[in-house]
């Protein structure tokens, strides 16, 4: 089980609902749940559109760094482009979870580093899996929301 974090702000509900439709078509990928869309604010670089973000719960046979290539490939199929760091974007796929996997490296951060501190991400997660434990901290998402509040 992997928990992907989608965002957009240009043409946000036509590219999420792309995005949801290119991942269910990925090899040994099966979409178990997914949260409501949420109209959030940008991060970092505030002179854009709000984004629209959503969770998706994935079953799959992917490792979590196929996985994250095959997600990258649909962004830049998407024509996702980085010029400005959290500008704006037709697509983000992020991976928030991969089961209880911890790992860090050069291409790959799981739990995504700053899961615990973006309620834009939170928020969605936990309205499809609220108990789900964070593999470092060792505490529930509902928890980690309560924090924030």
């Amino acid at each position: 089980m992997a928990i992907l974090l989608l965002g957009s702000n240009i043409n946000p509900f036509t590219n999420i609902k792309k995005a949801i439709s290119e991942i269910e078509k990925l090899s040994g990928v099966s979409i178990t749940a997914k949260s409501s869309l949420y109209e959030t604010e940008p991060v970092g670089f505030k002179p854009q559109p709000m984004f629209i973000n959503c969770c998706l719960e994935v079953s799959t046979l992917l490792s979590p760094k196929e996985l994250l290539y095959q997600t990258q490939g649909i962004e830049e199929a998407m024509g996702r482009t980085r010029k400005i760091k959290w500008g704006p974007r037709v697509i983000d796929i992020d991976i928030l979870l991969y089961g209880e996997e911890v790992i860090s490296d050069k291409d790959l951060t799981i739990p995504h580093p700053e899961l615990h501190h973006r309620l834009f991400a939170l928020i969605p997660l936990a309205e499809i899996a609220p108990n789900i434990l964070h593999p470092i901290l060792k505490v529930s998402i509902k928890e980690l929301i309560s924090r924030k509040f």
